[in-house]
């Protein structure tokens, strides 16, 4: 299995409230943006951000590529966004079982590129990843396994957006609540006066939906 590089921030105190939060950076970012969160976020939570595997230049990496036809018209790889969902999939187990942590007190916190993967997860494999954060993403249901009916009682979504965001329309992310409403999935779905990225706003509704996993 390839061995994805990652920032880990241990837990000043393990105990039975704290979360292993998985950071998933953005297309073109690394490890370290999204790491910019830790030391906002709870002191007895373990943090490990996570570095995509495909290298597009010095400090900027990719989950999967992004590519433009002759007209501007951009198409994602989904062969290559269905390998990551499934190395993200593999690597928070391995994580999990090392660090002593069940997937019910996993959060896996996305941007992005990452915010859509996040989707992905949840939805292709709800017993290993119930709770997401999809910031500035969409759902894309391409890269969604199916799975058995009822098996997500125990997710939970928060998905926030910035109504001027130029890089994912604000359309395209009012599209997960209806869908996500229809899977019986609790979520939260905030939008802001914000282009692409968080808001201060919107951070402190993250961490206040982090109180409730």
């Amino acid at each position: 299995m390839t061995e994805l590089y990652a920032l880990e921030r241990a837990a000043a105190e393990k105990n039975e409230n704290s979360r292993l939060i998985f950071l998933i950076h953005g297309y073109g970012s690394n490890e370290e943006d999204l790491f910019g969160f830790a030391p906002e976020l709870p002191a007895n939570d373990h943090i490990i951000s996570l570095r995509a595997p495909y290298d597009l230049y010095y400090g900027s990496f990719a989950w999967y590529a992004i590519n433009f036809d002759a007209n501007e018209n951009k198409f994602s790889d989904l062969v290559q966004a269905a390998q990551s969902r499934d190395l993200l999939k593999e690597t928070i187990e391995r994580y999990q079982a090392a660090r002593g942590f069940s997937a019910d007190r996993t959060v896996v916190i996305g941007f992005s590129q990452g915010a859509i993967l996040s989707y992905a997860l949840t939805l292709s494999y709800p017993e290993t990843v119930p709770n997401i954060a999809a910031l500035s993403g969409y759902l894309n249901t391409e890269i969604v396994l199916e799975t058995k009916e009822n098996s997500f009682e125990k997710t939970r979504i928060f998905v926030s957006h910035g109504i001027v965001d130029q890089v994912i329309p604000i359309d395209w992310a009012r599209k997960a609540p209806e869908k996500l409403t229809a899977l019986g999935i609790r979520h939260e779905f905030h939008e802001y006066a914000a282009g692409h990225g968080v808001a201060p706003q919107n951070f402190f509704d993250l961490l206040d939906w982090l109180k409730k996993v």
